[in-house]
């Protein structure tokens, strides 16, 4: 398999990066968490400029018309700089729950092209999970009921907040009543927006686990070799490197899981939700170790308020149970490995090529 990503994918992945790097700096995240909301609509501007909003809507629609594969970059950038926003579930879940609706649905042209301007605040909420994320600030609420997809307006629905332990995590349980005036699609159709929905979100859950785990590498790296004991840095001592190479080791790994899953999703392979479990796995593997790793070198100082390792490590913890936890994409991999007739010999792992 190619897992060589196009120039204009490489190209766009390091101009968001430089951008977040300026915008989205640790002490700013900090005073974003400690305002009401939580949110801040001057940085969600700036990124929809940057494009990121318009990156998955359909270009008949003014976007840009980039799939998963595109996301899978995007996603470690906004874990790696632990952006505090929804954007991921409207620019990139969202898009593609609407991007699905037949064309027949009013508001699909609508919605698209207000994501793609940057102009819609949306939650979801999938029955994988009892909690909305920024169900406060949404405009309005996808929501699952059974095979059917509802669009909720805001007015329609009531929240109860439900504190994490990521600061930066606005949670809420949400109260509505479906109706025929607000389901958008049923039944297959219905059942099958609703599964790759919830692949999405495991992918960009998945892809910001492993921008997080990078994170808190670089975070516990640069520690390592400022912190000094008996005269050296603590970088230098064996199981210090140790710690820090299984990390490393880890991501690397996960790597091309991600991407795997990444390109089943966008070219509907048959084994696209097995693949995205796995991912998910992975990458949230690398970021508990990275987590662990991380907190045992830096001490308990790691847990404190001024230290930045903490806001990375918390956000690892609470995604780990978005989108289904582990748990959930552990067993979609077991019932394909124990309760499936496929060969599964190394001989089989390549297609043979004649």
């Amino acid at each position: 398999m190619d897992f060589t990503f196009t120039e204009d994918q490489l190209m766009f992945r390091e101009a968001i990066s430089r951008f977040l790097m300026t915008e989205a700096a640790p002490e700013t995240l900090r005073e974003i968490w400690e305002t009401d909301a939580g949110r801040s609509p001057e940085l969600r501007n700036k990124m929809a400029e940057q494009g990121l909003t318009a990156l998955s809507v359909p270009e008949q629609f003014g976007g840009l018309g980039m799939g998963d594969i595109a996301w899978s970059l995007m996603t470690q950038e906004l874990g790696y700089y632990a952006i505090p926003d929804s954007l991921a579930d409207t620019a990139y879940v969202g898009s593609g729950v609407f991007s699905a609706l037949d064309d027949s649905v009013a508001c699909k042209a609508d919605y698209l092209a207000k994501i793609c301007d940057g102009e819609l605040r949306l939650a979801i909420g999938h029955q994988c999970s009892e909690l909305v994320s920024d169900a406060h600030l949404a405009q309005v609420l996808l929501m699952q009921h059974a095979d059917e997809v509802h669009l909720v307006p805001r007015e329609q629905v009531d929240n109860v907040v439900n504190l994490s332990i990521d600061s930066s995590r606005r949670l809420s349980q949400v109260t509505w009543q479906p109706t025929a005036e607000t389901c958008i699609a049923q039944g297959e159709a219905g059942k099958k927006i609703w599964n790759d929905t919830l692949n999405r979100g495991a992918l960009s859950v998945a892809g910001q686990l492993l921008g997080l785990a990078q994170r808190m590498l670089d975070l516990t790296v640069d520690y390592s070799v400022q912190r000094k004991q008996f005269g050296k840095a603590i970088g230098s001592f064996q199981a210090v490197k140790h710690h820090l190479a299984d990390v490393a080791g880890k991501i690397e790994i996960a790597k091309p899981v991600l991407y795997r899953a990444a390109c089943s999703l966008e070219n509907n392979h048959p084994l696209t939700d097995v693949h995205v479990s796995q991912a998910r796995n992975f990458c949230s593997e690398a970021a508990a170790l990275a987590a662990r790793h991380g907190i045992q070198i830096h001490g308990a100082m790691g847990y404190t308020w001024e230290v930045d390792l903490q806001m990375f490590m918390k956000r690892s913890w609470a995604l780990n149970n978005t989108w289904g936890d582990s748990i959930f994409h552990r067993a979609r991999v077991q019932d394909y490995v124990l309760n499936s007739d496929v060969d599964l010999a190394p001989s089989k792992t390549f297609e043979a090529i004649l």
